[in-house]
């Protein structure tokens, strides 16, 4: 059975799969960094009542599995979080107080994706993509 949510007059089941990149793909999520990247996505999507359902974040991409209320668009949330993210990224990294106009951390674009009846293959796939993508490695370097 399918657990929806509710708000005053609405019942709702509204998840999605996000992919956000940082700027030009870079591999900066690694060590401390990708660890605090976490914290700072659960803490901001906390702030909007967004559920965090699955994340993992690679060298190079994040992926997110979120249920987003309906008073809310995707579009939004996702630039809340890019937006709020990228400020607390550039403090605890790279030590900025203030003057963030012109940095940078997200790229401008995202991949979203509705989840429908297959949301447990979906989970699985987020869950496991670090190991997903060294198989993919290993077998393109021994079948060139």
């Amino acid at each position: 059975m399918r657990e929806w949510q509710s708000l005053s007059h609405v019942k709702w089941e509204c998840k999605y799969h996000v992919v956000i990149v940082p700027k030009y793909r870079k591999r900066v999520l690694f060590g401390r960094l990708r660890g605090e990247v976490g914290k700072i996505t659960l803490q901001l999507c906390r702030q909007k009542e967004v559920e965090l359902i699955e994340g993992h974040a690679m060298p190079d991409h994040i992926h997110l599995v979120l249920s987003v209320p309906p008073k809310y668009s995707i579009a939004m949330v996702l630039g809340y979080l890019k937006g709020k993210s990228a400020i607390h990224i550039h403090r605890i990294a790279h030590g900025v107080k203030q003057g963030f106009t012109g940095r940078h951390f997200w790229s401008s674009g995202y991949c979203v994706s509705t989840v429908g009846l297959n949301e447990e293959m979906i989970r699985a796939y987020v869950r496991d993509q670090e190991h997903l993508d060294k198989q993919e490695e290993l077998d393109f370097t021994q079948n060139p």
